[in-house]
């Protein structure tokens, strides 16, 4: 495990290293298009007219159209306030990292860049955070202030203590039931946790943009050969001496580390959500924007097909 950052408990610090690298670079290469990443939220119903040719059928009222046996669709009126929430896991396996940076600070860093790109542009960011419950909710608000008090509120946790599984229905529960506006959510979690969190997802993504932020390190993928290690379980305590000399022990490792990412892949499928995988070795930016092209193309799929792309998305980092 990589020993905790020492700029973690200086929000203003690690927001000013983040507007003077991460997001210069952002704003020069997304050239101002930061919906991009926050598509979808803010839409008010403003009226019903008949269906015309090249109008997109997802917004086709079926109860209408059936009524006066017409295609009718619902015409929007856009609110350019947006509101954004992060649910951020912080249970015990996040402060995981196998080289220089935790799950946890991929989540903080995250958190900042996004919160800042929307508040700078008069946006609302609001956060839930989950350690072993959801114990703290941060109102949707704006301005620079704003993201410096959700991001001391994270840097000021201490690292939980094993106390059992993370159970991610629960932040997803909360989140159903505090966030009343359609928004944009990042969940930002590692997603080790019991089956049943998809479902509760899905429900989620029914209301509000959902993008999955999947936090990983490299080291839960493959395990080097490093001879005898003691390992740990960060949820539960329970510690493991494995000879990782051993080729049969490295090769079932990964075998269950595969079948773990094609449960979770699948999981995230049924939700329906698109998905950012973010690795503590990545590059944030080169990670943000790959998201971005690959939104943009599926908004050009979705407009010219008519039907809505559900298959969520994974970017992977660059080996």
């Amino acid at each position: 495990m990589a020993a905790p950052e020492k700029e973690g408990g200086n929000a203003e610090a690690l927001l000013k290293r983040l507007e003077w690298t991460v997001l210069r670079r952002l704003d020069g290469l997304l050239q101002g298009d930061h919906r991009t990443l926050m598509r979808g939220a803010g839409l008010d119903l403003a009226d019903l007219r008949e269906y015309q040719h090249h109008d997109d059928v997802r917004h086709i009222d079926w109860n209408v159209t059936a009524r006066l046996q017409q295609p009718y669709v619902r015409e929007f009126t856009e609110d350019r306030e947006l509101s954004a929430w992060f649910l951020v896991d912080l249970s015990a396996s996040v402060d995981f990292g196998s080289d220089r940076f935790t799950k946890r600070r991929i989540a903080r860093e995250f958190v900042a860049v996004l919160a800042r790109m929307l508040t700078r542009r008069g946006n609302r960011v609001g956060a839930l955070l989950y350690g072993t419950e959801v114990d703290t909710v941060v109102p949707a608000r704006g301005g620079r202030t704003h993201v410096l008090e959700l991001l001391q509120r994270m840097t000021a946790r201490p690292a939980e203590a094993a106390a059992g599984s993370t159970d991610l229905r629960v932040l997803l529960a909360s989140a159903q039931r505090s966030v009343k506006r359609r928004s944009t959510i990042f969940v930002i979690s590692d997603f080790i946790s019991p089956p049943g969190w998809e479902t509760t997802l899905g429900q989620l993504a029914q209301r509000h943009e959902v993008t999955a932020v999947r936090l990983f390190d490299p080291l839960e993928m493959d395990l080097p050969d490093l001879g005898l290690v003691t390992l740990k379980d960060a949820e539960t305590g329970e510690q493991l001496v494995v000879d990782t000399h051993d080729a049969g022990f490295r090769k079932r490792f990964k075998a269950a580390a595969e079948r773990r990412e094609t449960e979770l892949r699948q999981a995230l499928a049924r939700a329906g959500v698109d998905t950012l995988e973010l690795a503590t070795d990545d590059d944030l930016v080169d990670s943000i924007l790959r998201f971005a092209d690959l939104k943009k193309q599926r908004s050009r799929l979705a407009n010219w097909n008519g039907a809505r792309f559900r298959t969520p998305s994974h970017v992977r980092p660059a080996a």
